[in-house]
């Protein structure tokens, strides 16, 4: 089966100028940028991040790639190559493995990922897919969680809450966005919303060594989160502040770069959501006093 899969994934796979050797020698052959090189991986398990018998494998495998692409975006960096390794259940091995590759090409093609290699084994197991994506930062340094200065504006991307209704499988890594936002200003710290808009952004600021002053009233609701609430009764922003698997883009910028941006033509809109202050934690501010809010979202391991 590997051998013949491997045939068919040497005639799918695009060849692009990052990758001088490909999909099946020993290892891949990756020419080296001058900038910082960027690495992400993540893996996906059946019955934890989906369910076989319920979701397209297409919209399963193109989440796979989507959601390394949003660690590379949160970087401020650009996708260059992939390595993809499949654990397959022994039953429809094949099959499952083609149907899988099919969203992991589609979404390698709109981001001009090259697939150098991986790896497939078979087991009495359920499916997992682990990626690990290689990119580099075209211009300046890579961002990171633990830059922000006090005074900075926090900005998101998109809109939050929902995203189990189906968005979490096509989710729309902000590559694109983050590249925009580089021409134009100086990005201090960053993160991709995957556990909860709330808890990510606690954990940016506890990185930078700060806490965040929010506009509550200002946070953007995905139609998705109202669509939610009125199947579970929760508030739509109790889902825009915990539900996670947004995939949208934090930064904090300078106020006047925050200006620019939010006047900008950008491939997604941005909004800002607060300030960043030198008190640690999620605040906001109710008749002139400072009200502490609990940042909540999924814990991995708990």
């Amino acid at each position: 089966m590997e051998q013949s899969f491997l045939a068919y994934l040497k005639g799918r796979t695009r060849s692009l100028p990052q990758v001088t050797v490909g999909i099946g020698d020993d290892a891949a052959v990756i020419q080296s940028p001058a900038s910082p090189s960027i690495v992400c991986t993540d893996q996906i398990i059946d019955g934890v991040d989906f369910a076989i018998d319920e979701h397209d494998l297409a919209d399963v495998g193109f989440k796979a790639m989507a959601i390394n692409l949003s660690d590379i975006a949160a970087m401020g960096a650009i996708p260059t190559s992939a390595l993809v390794t499949l654990t397959l259940p022994k039953q429809n091995a094949t099959k499952i493995a083609g149907e899988v590759y099919e969203g992991i090409l589609e979404a390698a093609k709109q981001f001009d990922v090259a697939i150098a290699g991986g790896d497939l084994s078979t087991y009495d197991g359920p499916l997992a897919i682990s990626i690990t994506l290689l990119g580099h930062v075209s211009d300046g340094d890579p961002w990171l969680r633990s830059g922000a200065v006090e005074g900075d504006v926090v900005l998101a991307s998109g809109g939050f809450g929902g995203s189990i209704g189906g968005r979490h499988l096509r989710p729309t890594p902000r590559i694109e966005l983050a590249s925009a936002i580089r021409k134009q200003a100086t990005v201090h710290a960053a993160i991709d919303v995957s556990d909860g808009l709330s808890l990510d952004l606690d954990r940016m600021c506890a990185s930078s060594g700060y806490g965040v002053e929010l506009d509550v009233d200002a946070i953007p609701i995905h139609p998705d989160a109202i669509k939610l609430s009125a199947k579970t009764g929760r508030e739509p922003f109790q889902h825009a502040w915990s539900d996670g698997e947004d995939f949208e883009l934090l930064l904090t910028v300078a106020p006047a770069d925050a200006e620019q941006l939010l006047a900008a033509d950008l491939p997604a809109p941005l909004t800002a959501i607060g300030k960043i202050v030198g008190r640690t934690g999620l605040w906001r501010i109710h008749e002139g006093k400072y009200l502490r809010l609990s940042p909540q979202g999924y814990i991995h391991g708990e």
